[in-house]
């Protein structure tokens, strides 16, 4: 169920079967490709996408120099259906305070007559950090990553 105080969601139909979705996210050679926007390079760290497996991520802006980005749990790997995961917590199930804001995302891939209809529901724990994070740019950072993990998995189902 959706909380329109608490959560904020993403939805677009990706002209791709959900295995190739799937391998996008759960590969680190391709989840690398797509994570952040361009010009933004993304080095994954860990990628175990099981529940409670990590995900691990640095970027950089230089293509050189990484920084931290993200270091979370997975909650839930139905393969080629729904993942789930959490910054909250992190890598070491330790409690975690992330930036710019803490919350759970969850990603379902569902057949489509014209490939996999993809929800995103990212969900946050108070109203103030929903709104934190929609005023951070979540449609336009979400989106254009989506974007790209279409492009990515588009073109690899027309080869």
């Amino acid at each position: 169920m959706i909380d329109a105080e608490l959560d904020l969601t993403l939805h677009r139909v990706i002209r791709a079967p959900r295995e190739r979705i799937w391998d996008a996210w759960t590969r680190p050679e391709q989840f690398a490709k797509w994570w952040t926007p361009a010009p933004t390079v993304t080095r994954v760290d860990r990628l175990e996408a099981r529940p409670g497996g990590a995900i691990v991520t640095r970027l950089s802006d230089d293509g050189t120099t990484f920084v931290p980005h993200m270091d979370a749990v997975f909650l839930v790997a139905e393969p080629h259906h729904r993942l789930v995961f959490t910054n909250a917590v992190d890598s070491s199930w330790r409690p975690a305070t992330p930036s710019p804001v803490p919350m759970t995302a969850e990603i379902t891939l569902t057949e489509h007559n014209e490939g996999t209809e993809y929800d995103v529901i990212v969900r946050h724990g108070n109203p103030s950090d929903c709104a934190r994070h929609s005023e951070l740019g979540f449609i336009d950072g979400w989106g254009s990553v989506t974007a790209a993990l279409a492009e990515l998995v588009e073109t690899e189902a027309a080869d």
